[in-house]
């Protein structure tokens, strides 16, 4: 198969007059569209403004290969525009680039492997040759464009240079896996060539991992250059060689630079865990924050599918005895014995989900130190976890424990993952020991540091936020029913389920039982943050322009609505643990507004039934259902508005 079968003369476009790189992005999409290579012109057009974000997709000489890796496309392909009106301000690796060559890829979303993605692969490599790029720019008409994207300079292949004594390994990857991973690499080697070094690459692209560096050559290897905007796979292969962490589009720009930088000056060495051949290659352009944010969002991507599995356990179980009348009472040790099957395993999806859920923390805080640390993070993190679920108190004899939920998960597993990275990268013991460092030596300081940090510092604090808001609420009970509904529905929506939430929880049922003040306020602050956050996911997907919510947050969203009809606030804390100052305040002022709302038109609750089923329970349910919708309409738009801003003004990216 040829270039040329990628594409039809009707993609070949020299018409275009149009002088912003977005018209000629939109213009492109309409010929694949219209060629049958996309489902959805839109959906395209988004996924590839989404990748100019990103990095440049403007190279140098006057080409641009902006492209989108999308379920929209049924195949893969390309459209070109020849430009009569160069574009300059098209962001480009070299700051003087002026656009007049436009190849527009288009990418299957998981497609891999195919002769197709091969293609496009071989595309970007040409487009680094010369005299081949010049054969495109003087082609006559469309024709003849498509004959020269075949034609090779066989004598332009170089014959490697004599005496190479020196050997860099190349690891490149981006976000789509084809234009600038593949560039990168054919740039590398060219730079290698020119300065007399053996140069090998790996990509590691759409088509998974392409020419892997073998163990031979690696043990022959002077030094690797990881040119990637995503996480490398398999760096503790590379363990003992001198390194440079840099961004993908970096070879295209300063190649022979980087290979001076990698074999005179580098960022540092690989270095091995023992036994368990983990690298902690850091990277010196990434700001602290930077760090976090990348460690908070991979402890949030195991965490999601933990929440996924419990609350479906929980729901079908509830939901399962809605027709009998027990929907609250299916959880009574009584029905593990019982002589309906049905109620035995009810009972036990009841169970065992809320058992999985006091997995959720461990997972997330776990999984947010190994992103920091690697494998040597995770029993401190998971141990930190298990703190922030409060799992000690019943070793400690404690009824009433305090655990500090999601924050607190958040501080364990960070310093849990800082701890370990510090201890790995500065304990040096013979290699005779070296296994006691990742299975004995670390394991043994970083969780006793996360017990102190915890019995100290982190149980102290929450445990002290509690008593406060505790007394707050006590105090509140004779200032009227707003401000007492405005102080239950803000602890209760703070740390959705963590311990601000119980302990609002047991003061607002004891007013109910007293009959002194209605739950009203309670049990719409429960439901509104996770049904305005996953509606919020939801009316993301439907707004022109970028989307602010990343693909995991999307599936969390899916998952918060479902769960947020059946009172199960936790769908919404992948959305908490991601953002906690733009979260945490909307939730805060969605909660009171939607509870508000309900208690002045009228509605009225005194069962603790939050969930769907107990809806019908309420007086003046229309009330109540206004101010659920209300509740949830505000955090959902509060979210898409602000993030969009911050997303705008370069404060937010969208992993």
């Amino acid at each position: 198969m040829k270039l040329a079968q990628m594409t039809t003369s009707s993609l070949i476009r020299f018409d275009i007059t149009d002088s912003n790189k977005e018209n000629v992005i939109r213009k492109l999409t309409e010929q694949l569209y219209d060629e049958g290579y996309l489902t959805s012109r839109d959906d395209f057009y988004k996924e590839v403004l989404e990748r100019e974000k990103l990095s440049a997709t403007g190279f140098e000489a006057g080409l641009a290969i902006p492209h989108g890796k999308s379920e929209a496309v049924k195949k893969a392909g390309f459209a070109v525009a020849r430009l009569s009106t160069p574009i300059e301000d098209w962001e480009s690796i070299d700051p003087d680039n002026k656009v007049e060559l436009v190849f527009l890829l288009a990418i299957p979303e998981g497609e891999a492997g195919s002769t197709h993605l091969n293609l496009l692969a071989e595309l970007s490599t040409r487009l680094m040759d010369k005299s081949y790029y010049q054969r495109l720019m003087e082609a006559a008409n469309s024709n003849e464009f498509i004959e020269a994207l075949d034609q090779e300079d066989n004598h332009n292949v170089e014959q490697p240079i004599q005496g190479m004594d020196r050997t860099v390994l190349v690891v490149t990857a981006c976000a789509a896996g084809i234009a600038h991973t593949y560039m990168a690499a054919e740039a590398m080697e060219q730079a290698g060539k020119k300065k007399g070094v053996r140069v090998f690459s790996e990509k590691q692209g759409a088509n998974g991992l392409e020419d892997e560096h073998t163990a031979e050559r690696i043990n022959q290897a002077d030094a690797v250059v990881f040119a990637t905007d995503i996480t490398p796979k398999g760096k503790e292969r590379f363990k003992g060689l001198p390194y440079v962490q840099t961004r993908v589009a970096a070879p295209l720009e300063r190649g022979e630079e980087l290979i001076d930088q990698v074999l005179t000056d580098p960022d540092g060495v690989v270095e091995s865990n023992g036994e368990e051949e983990s690298s902690t290659t850091s990277n010196k352009k990434q700001g602290v924050l930077a760090e976090m944010g990348q460690a908070i969002l991979t402890g949030i991507s195991y965490m999601i599918p933990v929440i996924v599995a419990a609350g479906l356990m929980m729901g079908i179980a509830k939901l399962g005895a809605i027709p009998f009348g027990l929907v609250n009472e299916i959880n009574d040790p009584s029905y593990a014995t019982s002589d309906n099957e049905l109620f035995v395993i009810l009972h036990h999806l009841d169970k065992f989900g809320f058992l999985i859920f006091q997995f959720m923390y461990p997972i997330f805080a776990a999984f947010t130190a190994y992103s920091l640390a690697d494998r040597v993070g995770i029993v401190a993190g998971f141990i930190g976890g298990l703190f922030a679920a409060g799992v000690h108190y019943q070793y400690w004899g404690v009824e009433e424990g305090i655990p500090s939920g999601f924050l607190g998960a958040l501080i364990l597993g960070l310093t849990a993952g800082y701890i370990a990275k510090f201890l790995n990268e500065k304990i040096k013991l013979n290699k005779n020991f070296q296994a006691m460092k990742p299975m004995l030596i670390i394991p043994a300081i970083s969780v006793m540091s996360i017990f102190l940090l915890n019995f100290y510092v982190v149980d102290p604090v929450f445990g002290g936020l509690n008593e406060l808001l505790r007394v707050t609420i006590e105090s509140a009970q004779e200032s009227g029913e707003v401000v007492l509904s405005t102080i239950i529905a803000s602890a209760t929506a703070f740390d959705l389920g963590g311990p601000v939430n119980k302990a609002a929880g047991a003061i607002a049922i004891g007013l109910a039982a007293d009959e002194i003040f209605p739950l009203t306020a309670r049990v719409l602050a429960i439901v509104i943050p996770p049904i305005g956050l996953g509606l919020a996911t939801v009316i993301d997907r439907f707004v022109v322009g970028r989307r602010v919510f990343d693909a995991n947050l999307r599936v969390a969203g899916n998952t918060s609505i479902l769960l947020g009809f059946i009172a199960i606030s936790e769908g919404a804390i992948p959305f908490m643990l991601r953002n906690p100052l733009i979260t945490i305040p909307i939730n805060i002022i969605g909660a009171i507004i939607g509870s508000v709302t309900a208690v002045l038109l009228g509605a009225i609750q005194w069962y603790p039934l939050p969930a769907f089923w107990g809806w019908p329970l309420v007086e003046n349910i229309w009330a109540y259902l206004i101010g659920l919708t209300v509740g949830a309409l505000f955090i959902a738009l509060a979210n898409i508005f602000i993030r969009h801003s911050l997303i705008k003004r370069g404060r937010m990216t969208v992993e």
